[in-house]
């Protein structure tokens, strides 16, 4: 299920990307870019002109059965975020952050 995890800012640019397959590295980081281009293009047309707001959502983006993986992933990031030494829109370093998704990709696999 979990082959790989994006933590995205909110300028749309990667703070951490982590998977399982070396071999796939590349085609995940293309995948998660083409995301973020996606996004992007989306909430650029939302300036130019009246977009309804009802077509900015992208769908469900995981299954409801796996929400309590995310919030173990969203708890984990809060944790880094509210860390003092952390600056905001830095590449994610911690070691912490790092060995809970390298558990959850386990768990999954």
């Amino acid at each position: 299920m979990a082959v790989c995890v994006a933590v995205i800012a909110k300028e749309n640019y990667p703070l951490y990307i982590r998977s399982t397959l070396t071999e796939n590295e590349l085609k995940f980081h293309y995948m998660v870019h083409t995301s973020l281009d996606v996004v992007d293009e989306k909430i650029s047309a939302m300036g130019k002109a009246l977009v309804d707001q009802r077509e900015l959502y992208l769908g469900l983006l995981y299954p409801t059965e796996d929400y309590k993986m995310f919030r173990k992933l969203h708890n984990s990031y809060t944790d880094v975020m509210c860390n003092p030494f952390y600056n905001p829109g830095d590449r994610i370093q911690s070691r912490a952050f790092d060995n809970m998704v390298t558990s959850m990709m386990i768990q999954v696999c």
